[in-house]
């Protein structure tokens, strides 16, 4: 899931775009699988959908997570003498919520995550930055011949493992004409793909559909881009960032709520789609409300922080520390 940064003097300041993104993507995810999380993956009324269904939310997720990979990576070797460790913890710990997370949605996919991390993402940090992108291409295309699956993941992992090496992520906030002009390119194949798709009706090759899917992620992110050097900037960043910084918490505890709210009350999520939107939105704002207010008093969510304890192997500092001159408060 999403990387967070160890606070420290020397710690890297959080990427904005990233936390957007990955807010994004959370609210997406939860609005394509809530039928799936209350029905335990049977929703009468949800699109047919596998446990490597490319979902849009997907590959902008795990793009998302081998970026995150690598700034920590990076952020670890300053800190540490062999950071390797650090990030081997972190992947058992993420394995660990995983499995947990099964006992209440059984196709979820931080296992998976952590299963590629481990076989594909850490193995990777020994290779040169251009290995690690030419792997990259050739499992993503492999993935898309077949159909997605877990190649694809392994692709993205690697992909934004090489955006981070190649200092394209450094840079992510300071160009509006580099996502426009991407954002317009994967517009115009996104088109061709789907002529090309509904030309092919239901013979149609599962490349196409996988490439469509992956060309439309890449739309979305970067109209986000776009978008965040526009005056819309605190409008998203309000909206998006608080659940972004706290996307592991948000994503367990959305599928605890869905479940409570189904099997518990007896909410009829999994079979009538208005009422799966209205629990969506009932569960995001709930979460967006308490996002905002316990990062005004804590550097990261309470799953970030114990997955952060599991990586450095020590306990680190939840509470924000007041600024010098800043007045203490009472009661």
């Amino acid at each position: 899931m999403p990387h967070e940064m160890h606070a420290s003097s020397s710690a890297r300041p959080r990427i904005a775009e990233l936390d957007v993104l990955r807010g994004f993507t959370l609210c997406e995810i939860l609005l394509a699988n809530i039928q799936l999380m209350a029905d335990g993956g049977s929703a009468v009324t949800a699109p047919p959908m596998g446990a490597w269904d490319p979902w849009l939310g997907l590959p902008i997720f795990s793009l998302l997570f081998g970026i995150g990979f690598s700034l920590l990576l990076d952020s670890a070797a300053s800190r540490v003498p062999r950071p390797r460790p650090a990030l081997l913890r972190r992947l058992a710990a993420l394995l660990v919520i995983g499995l947990a997370h099964m006992l209440l949605w059984p196709t979820e996919i931080l296992h998976s995550y952590a299963v590629v991390g481990l076989l594909v993402l850490l193995p990777s940090t020994w290779l040169p930055r251009w290995a690690v992108a030419g792997l990259s291409a050739a499992l993503l295309t492999v993935a898309m011949i077949g159909g997605g699956g877990p190649l694809l993941i392994a692709g993205l992992f690697l992909l934004g493992s090489a955006l981070v090496r190649y200092g394209v992520v450094g840079r992510i906030g300071t160009s509006t004409r580099g996502p426009l002009l991407l954002g317009l390119a994967f517009a115009a194949g996104l088109a061709a793909a789907l002529w090309a798709r509904a030309g092919a009706g239901a013979d149609q090759p599962a490349f196409i559909a996988t490439l469509a899917d992956l060309l439309l992620a890449g739309v979305y992110v970067c109209a986000l881009l776009v978008l965040l050097r526009t005056p819309l900037r605190a409008v998203l960043e309000r909206l998006f960032a608080p659940l972004g910084r706290m996307a592991l918490t948000c994503y367990l505890t959305a599928t605890l709520l869905v479940v409570v709210a189904a099997r518990l009350f007896g909410l009829p999520i999994g079979r009538d789609l208005t009422v799966a939107y209205v629990a969506a939105g009932a569960v995001l704002v709930v979460q967006w409300l308490f996002c905002t207010l316990w990062l005004r008093r804590h550097r990261q969510g309470p799953v970030e922080w114990v997955w952060r304890w599991a990586t450095w192997a020590r306990r680190p500092v939840l509470r924000v520390t007041p600024s010098p001159g800043t007045p203490a408060r009472r009661g």
